[in-house]
């Protein structure tokens, strides 16, 4: 198996439904999870909002102040709830796949970019990892940063919101 053809399989796994995939031909084997991050409700402006249940039954469960009237709930197998928060103002640069975000070249180098930093068109805000791939991702707008959506090291989905540039 070609790693294009990898690479399609990602993509076409990350856009579906689907949490697992496995495939197999001969002697290559290849398995595919998707994982949900669980993000604090602290974290409402984030794009993607995931709360577990609550920890105590006598507790209500935590939920984002005033949700949009269009965010949209699912539940996962692990008991999870994913809701969807208001979009943030300003043109969204979003990962071209699911892996590993990186805000940084190497852990003891500087971000590629800060907010409040001027940015151009085609220039590298982060990398994202997938299968060992070190992946550039590249602003499509000039402007300045106004938001960092993401954490080093967090798990991003494929189309995640990554950066608001303004």
């Amino acid at each position: 198996m070609k790693i294009d053809e990898i690479l399609q399989l990602v993509d076409a796994v990350s856009k579906s439904t689907l949490t697992e995939f496995k495939y197999e031909e001969g002697a290559v084997k290849l398995s595919l999870k998707k994982t949900i991050k669980t993000v604090p409700a602290e974290a409402a402006l984030e794009p993607v909002l995931t709360i577990q249940a609550p920890a105590a039954p006598n507790q209500p469960a935590s939920s984002p102040a005033n949700p949009a009237p269009a965010a949209a709930a699912a539940s996962d197998p692990a008991g999870e709830e994913t809701v969807s928060a208001p979009a943030a103002e300003g043109k969204i640069v979003k990962s071209p796949l699911v892996g590993t975000f990186y805000a940084a070249p190497s852990e003891d180098a500087a971000p590629f970019v800060n907010i409040g930093d001027s940015v151009k068109e085609g220039q590298v805000l982060a990398i994202v990892e997938a299968m060992k791939l070190m992946n550039d991702i590249e602003s499509d707008y000039a402007g300045t940063v106004a938001e960092v959506l993401v954490e080093n090291g967090d798990t991003v989905e494929y189309g995640q919101p990554l950066f608001v540039i303004k």
